[in-house]
């Protein structure tokens, strides 16, 4: 899930930005366009999710095409197909027994109507992040990579994420570790509002490592 060069997206959001953080303004400046990267399927979304969790974006990616080889002809998960594979099925495809699991509960999710967009759309970040991390293995980062991606929200701040963190570091010299950094990091953050996601994504591209 990564942000392409085009179309920009609406100049108020940069102008924002560029007026209320100068560190943040250079990122923008020397940096590419962000496009906006909505698409309604949370579904598939949080599959894909599960997959490249704890490993490199090339390795999520060859792991994913094996998953969809599962699926002819189009490579779609459906979830009563993959309630069917069995670990041994998933397992050539590259993915473990716990992810196996997590892609089941998520499968399951979907199937019991409790991934529609309509509605997930409309929820506050909390009750978004609540619902979804009912599903076993989706935590409150992958909740927030789908406000961010799938739903393309625009005022979401994963403090927790290590691109986000490091960037930070980097470019506005924290020192601080620990719920200290979190919360100097949440500070700096503040004036981002309401466009904290697109502030979010210039500084993964600071670093060329997006989110896969």
């Amino acid at each position: 899930m990564s942000a392409s060069a085009s179309p920009l997206l609406p100049d108020p959001a940069l102008l924002h930005l560029t007026q209320a953080d100068p560190v943040l303004a250079a990122l923008i400046r020397q940096g590419r366009p962000i496009a906006a990267s909505a698409h309604e399927d949370l579904y598939l979304a949080l599959l894909r999710a599960i997959v490249s969790q704890q490993i490199s974006t090339k390795a999520a990616a060859a792991i994913w095409r094996k998953v969809q080889a599962l699926f002819p002809p189009d490579g779609y998960p459906e979830p009563a197909a993959l309630l069917l594979l069995t670990d041994e099925d998933l397992r050539a495809a590259g993915i473990s027994r716990q992810k196996a699991g997590y892609l089941r509960a998520i499968a399951s999710f979907a199937q019991q109507g409790q991934l529609d967009h309509a509605h997930l759309s409309q929820l506050a970040a909390d009750e978004f992040t609540r619902h979804l991390t009912q599903i076993k293995g989706v935590g409150r980062w992958t909740a927030q990579m789908l406000q961010m991606f799938a739903l393309d929200q625009p005022d979401v701040f994963p403090e927790g994420d290590l691109g986000i963190q490091n960037a930070m570091r980097r470019h506005y010299g924290l020192a601080e570790t620990g719920r200290a950094l979190l919360k100097r990091m949440t500070e700096l953050a503040e004036p981002w509002r309401p466009y904290r996601t697109l502030a979010s994504k210039y500084l993964w591209q600071s670093l060329d490592n997006e989110p896969g």
